[in-house]
């Protein structure tokens, strides 16, 4: 699927989406956001949001956790940093205007990425996932909440008729499984935990993915937990 998205027209879409977006998707993904956060949490340790917009998710993490959110728009920032405010969000470490395929990060910064409905509103996925593995130290986990394609069918029709005006409203429709498979094919230190439905309708999945842990004297990587 040709890339139809680019930095720009994802900035202008999400600034417009800004005064409406909790009303438009608050309740729709809450429980998705939930379930999210709780995957987080119990990685635990420090935390980074990707595409953390108004900071819809923030309220949802407890107290000893430590979140850092980023988002490429100011105007969602703008919103998020008035809810911090507003509620008291002890937790949020910082709020910081950035690139997902740039992060300003040194590598290894964080013990969880957390990154929701993210993935299919970037313009290049693949270099975004590449560089949530890049500053999530060894044995750290990638929790992903995100569209998944359908394989065939009449959703698979409507997510390729849709796809047009999807990209107006800022994401894709067509997201198919096997580009994260591709991905991870590429990615030898990265490996699938779970993958889930999550509501609503099952046309989003929770996706965790684990780095592995440093390698053994020998050089072979090995999974956090498993040697």
């Amino acid at each position: 699927m040709a890339e139809q998205l680019d930095r720009n027209s994802v900035i202008k879409t999400y600034a417009r989406w800004a005064p409406v977006y909790d009303m438009v998707f608050g309740s729709v993904f809450e429980n998705a956001r939930r379930m999210a956060v709780a995957a987080s949490e119990r990685a635990g340790g420090r935390i980074l949001e990707v595409g953390v917009g108004t900071g819809i998710s923030l309220p949802y993490y407890s107290s000893p956790s430590r979140v850092v959110g980023i988002d490429i728009s100011e105007r969602m920032l703008a919103q998020a940093r008035r809810r911090v405010v507003a509620d008291g969000l002890t937790h949020v470490e910082s709020l910081k205007l950035m690139d997902a395929e740039h992060l300003d990060f040194p590598e290894g910064s964080f013990d969880v990425v957390v990154a929701q409905y993210v993935i299919n509103t970037v313009p290049n996925p693949e270099t975004a996932l590449d560089e949530f593995l890049r500053v999530l130290r060894p044995g750290g986990e990638l929790v992903i909440v995100n569209r998944v394609g359908a394989e065939a069918g009449s959703r698979r029709a409507f997510e390729h008729a849709f796809q047009p005006i999807a990209q107006r409203l800022g994401w894709r429709s067509e997201f198919p499984w096997q580009r994260f498979e591709r991905w991870i094919a590429r990615a030898p230190q990265a490996h699938l935990i779970e993958r889930r439905p999550v509501p609503p309708l099952g046309h989003f999945a929770l996706i965790r993915f684990g780095k592995l842990a440093a390698a053994s004297a020998g050089g072979q990587w090995r999974a956090a937990g498993l040697a």
